[in-house]
């Protein structure tokens, strides 16, 4: 029988959205890998999975393009919240997704009795983490030159997945530096790459997503550029910055000692249709 899916996207970070919550089963990466296909299959940059939960609306699984399957996905969760509000009557103020670094909280914001925008309670950002370089120093790697890179120094960050924040390079220089540092030893399982460059209170970045590349946006990217800004002393936490990426603004307030980062952006319904 042919499956029914949903096409989301976040700033044009787009998704497959299956809902399995009715005694469905998970997807293997094979398949993920085919919906993904931009020329083959219906094309995104992941597949979100929705189960059943027992601590929320839904439990929600992530597969990059590539199969992978990451921790947390900042644009993907708002688009899952959108889709699960939008198709039931009751318009909740919130709802609680769980995913593998744990339970998100998903603040919904309407426009004409439909999801407009999502704030998303991303927990905290951690400098000191197994994903992270800290995991055999216990230290944060912060501002530090990169081993095999002279001269170039970057900041890592975790908002559930690991990343590699690096501000005041070329923008562009995304597409080279990317893909060598996605697999940097310093990062056991691998790592989300960020070039950021500052514009008056605010940021521009592109990032290098882990098993997906390039994207027009990346949620926990954003919000873990926005964590380094702070633990720099580039940015003031408590206050609401301004997130620049290639598809468009996302809006993150880092909390003091990083102890919790707010994002909000949009989430879009595409189209919908079956396989």
């Amino acid at each position: 029988m042919a499956e029914k899916f949903f096409k989301y996207h976040g700033l044009g970070n787009d998704f497959v959205i299956l809902d399995r919550r009715s005694g469905g089963q998970d997807v293997d990466p094979e398949l993920a890998r085919k919906l993904c296909d931009r020329h083959r299959g219906v094309g995104a940059d992941g597949v979100l999975v929705l189960r059943d939960a027992t601590r929320g609306a839904a439990r929600m699984i992530i597969y990059n393009a590539d199969g992978s399957v990451p921790e947390m996905c900042g644009n993907g969760v708002r688009c899952a919240a959108k889709y699960l509000v939008d198709r039931q009557r009751e318009k909740p103020d919130h709802i609680d997704i769980e995913t593998d670094s744990g339970p998100i909280r998903c603040r919904l914001h309407y426009r004409e009795e439909s999801v407009d925008e999502v704030e998303v309670a991303m927990g905290p950002a951690k400098l000191v983490d197994s994903t992270l370089p800290s995991a055999q120093t216990g230290s944060p790697f912060l501002e530090q030159e990169l081993p095999g890179y002279p001269g170039l120094k970057g900041s890592a960050v975790s908002l559930g997945n690991p990343h590699l924040v690096i501000f005041a390079q070329p923008l562009e220089a995304i597409e080279t530096l990317g893909p060598r540092l996605e697999d940097h030893p310093l990062f056991p399982q691998q790592t989300n790459v960020e070039l950021v460059n500052q514009t008056g209170s605010g940021l521009r970045l592109r990032v290098w997503e882990r098993g997906v590349g390039l994207t027009q946006a990346c949620g926990t990217g954003a919000c873990a550029a926005a964590a380094a800004a702070v633990a720099l002393g580039r940015a003031p936490s408590s206050e609401w910055l301004t997130v620049e990426l290639p598809g468009g603004v996302l809006r993150v307030r880092v909390e003091p000692e990083l102890k919790a980062v707010l994002m909000r952006g949009p989430a879009i319904f595409a189209f919908e249709g079956c396989f």
